[in-house]
């Protein structure tokens, strides 16, 4: 039997941003509350982060994948108090007032992907009832209470605030990426997007030792990375992989975590590695770039995926709380849930130098 507060059952409905059809959405304040199965928890929602993906999710960019159907509650950036345990959930150590930040993934814990512990690519993805991702193919956090499996909610220490909790998710992934590319003491890294994803990157490829870490990128989000204190490249004045051969004595970098989703960057960030050297992405091209394969063979360039993170959400929390990578500089904006059309539209426009935009439900 599940286990509640008494605010848990004080609401029947709750707000919720609900999407109807591409780039069609409306705030409602007559959504059911979800209610915890086996193994999950239902939490209040304290603060939710809005993501470069939704845009793209809420936009009708992967059709029948993302979301299966219509409508669809968004939303996997998050963090908030757990008010209700669904069964066995106790006995897996959580109680009611369980302060946390959700992660998107629930796998399925039994495909040997998942017992390989590289879950973010369950072999099982989409089942029902098998794996959930929230606020991708599962209902998300762009409300007042989310329901999540105890396998993808994170306990986070009082000194965390619920705004810069719900960067965790996105900060886990910045750490997956620098450890794909073997990041490592001395290291030159370059960082392609100077974004969110790119400065928590270049922050994350900082705490694991890199010798030098490059951001590239252009525009007010350049001038952004260089006030953090990064050393920079401005790719709208220079060409990415001339610059960067002219910034390492024409060897290139080791690794590259490329977090634009951009064609054209994608390519030239195989074409600046060094020998040897591998390129991470994050950014999810909407177009096909083209791969140098003659580059890969000769030079045993690497190209690897990066896919939300496998394990390093309980290895970011700590670097997060003692300030090694930073997340509350990049929240540049705040609105309430049912203002989320101006919040919305702020992030998608980058208006007034929007990095993060914090909802609260």
């Amino acid at each position: 039997m599940a286990v509640a507060s008494p605010a848990a059952h004080a609401q029947t409905t709750m707000e919720a941003v609900l999407v109807t059809g591409p780039d069609s959405y409306t705030v409602r304040d007559d959504i059911p509350v979800p209610r915890p199965g086996p193994n999950e928890v239902l939490c209040r929602v304290g603060a939710a982060s809005i993501c470069g993906t939704d845009t793209h999710i809420i936009g009708g960019a992967f059709p029948g994948f993302w979301p299966t159907s219509f409508p669809f509650i968004p939303g996997h950036e998050w963090a908030g108090e757990v008010i209700e345990l669904g069964a066995g959930a106790d006995l897996l150590g959580w109680t009611v007032g369980d302060r946390v930040a959700g992660t998107s993934h629930a796998p399925c814990g039994y495909c040997t992907k998942c017992v390989q512990g590289r879950y973010n690519i369950c072999e099982n993805y989409g089942r029902v009832g098998l794996h959930a991702q929230y606020g991708h193919n599962t209902q998300g956090a762009y409300a007042t209470y989310v329901v999540h499996s105890v396998r993808s909610v994170f306990r986070i220490p009082d000194q965390l605030s619920f705004d810069d909790a719900s960067i965790l998710d996105p900060a886990a992934i910045a750490l997956h990426a620098a450890r794909r590319v073997d990041v490592d003491a001395g290291s030159t890294v370059v960082i392609t997007g100077a974004g969110v994803m790119g400065l928590l990157a270049a922050d994350c490829a900082t705490a694991l030792g890199a010798g030098r870490v490059i951001v590239a990128g252009r525009g007010a989000r350049l001038l952004k990375a260089a006030e953090l204190g990064h050393e920079t490249l401005d790719i709208a004045k220079v060409d990415l992989a001339g610059g960067l051969s002219d910034l390492t004595g024409g060897l290139g970098p080791e690794a590259l975590i490329e977090c634009t989703g951009s064609e054209e960057v994608f390519e030239q960030g195989i074409k600046a590695l060094r020998r040897g050297g591998a390129m991470a992405a994050v950014g999810i091209p909407l177009s096909e770039p083209t791969i140098d394969a003659r580059r890969l063979v000769l030079d045993e360039v690497d190209i690897r995926g990066v896919r939300a993170s496998a394990g390093e959400m309980e290895k970011i929390i700590p670097l997060v709380a003692a300030g090694s990578v930073r997340v509350g500089e990049l929240i540049t904006h705040r609105f309430p849930l049912s203002a989320f059309d101006e919040a919305f539209t702020t992030f998608r426009s980058r208006r007034e130098g929007a990095l993060k935009v914090i909802l609260y439900p």
